[in-house]
């Protein structure tokens, strides 16, 4: 190979066939009788879950950006595996690899190099990045925590099995009603947990190739309102990129960061504290734009890596 090259084998057939099936579920609601409360949940469930992936896995465990006790960092972990994204100290080691490398050919997820779906979902699910790079988060070092990342899947099983069980008491007419809950399991759970996929995955894919940069940084990320909206608050990744210690994303009052206002709260109830803010000289300075013209990064797009199919 190539010297210039790096080879990616991206996700085997069944992983990809696995992956599809799973996107497939939701449509069985179509042989159910789907209620108000399973559109509810799936609400619920899709809003508290992206902020357990964006407070919780992003700016907790790969940023370390506020503290809190040892029983929230353990609900903090647990909530963001419910989504099925693998373990709480691969997904911090992985993003800490990201931007340590970001827009080049080490990064896990460029899509400026490895395009969109490699990008996208290709490289979470390919053999290159499956094993948890103990080395690189090393300040977490509760055994709870090696125990969740191991069974990753747990959290995700037990919420699955808690929302059909919902769905019976609440669509049918007790716990056992079997039937009752099966339009709950489709929608509730399972089509939350794909849109909140996508929702991050975005963050990946999209926000080093569309939106705008308001920083050099030396990458492609780019702020975009609308992804910061769907993810409560990571479409400023520009901001993000440019100064990665700030709890607060959206740097500016009218940039929407409703993690960062979640986390607010959370610290005016004294779960969270030492709630990093963003310095005024840094919020304020090595702006992007000069002369009125749009700066490129530092370094091209190396289009020379290939990504096997």
């Amino acid at each position: 190979m190539n010297s210039d090259k790096q080879l990616r084998k991206g996700p085997s057939w069944w992983h990809q066939i696995d992956f599809l099936g799973m996107h497939l579920l939701p449509f069985l609601a179509f042989f159910t009788h789907v209620t108000a409360f399973d559109w509810i949940l799936c609400a619920f469930l899709y809003v508290t879950r992206m902020f357990f992936v964006t407070g919780g896995y992003h700016r907790y465990f790969s940023h370390r950006t506020f503290k809190t006790s040892r029983w929230f960092q353990f609900v903090l972990a647990g909530g963001a595996q419910s989504t099925f994204q693998k373990g709480v100290l691969w997904w911090g080691a992985n993003h800490r690899i990201h931007h340590k490398h970001s827009d080049t050919p080490e990064d896990p997820h460029s899509a400026n190099i490895y395009g969109f779906w490699y990008a996208h979902m290709g490289w979470i699910m390919g053999p290159e990045y499956k094993p948890t790079r103990f080395d690189l988060i090393k300040d977490f070092k509760q055994p709870e925590l090696f125990w969740l990342n191991k069974y990753h899947w747990v959290p995700g099983l037990v919420l699955m099995t808690v929302s059909y069980f919902l769905g019976n008491k609440i669509n049918g007419t007790g716990w056992f009603d079997w039937h009752a809950g099966l339009s709950t399991l489709w929608i509730g759970f399972f089509l939350s947990t794909i849109l909140v996929y996508h929702a991050t995955f975005t963050i990946n894919s999209l926000m080093h190739k569309v939106g705008k940069p308001r920083y050099k940084t030396g990458d492609y990320s780019k702020n975009s309102v609308i992804l910061a909206l769907l993810t409560l608050g990571e479409g400023w990744h520009n901001n993000h990129h440019y100064y990665q210690s700030a709890t607060r994303q959206g740097f500016y009052w009218w940039e929407i960061d409703i993690t960062y206002y979640i986390i607010r709260t959370l610290g005016a109830f004294g779960i969270v504290w030492d709630i990093r803010g963003v310095p005024e000289k840094v919020k304020n300075s090595n702006f992007l734009k000069e002369g009125g013209k749009q700066l490129e990064p530092s370094f091209p797009a190396n289009d020379a890596v290939e990504v096997s199919k």
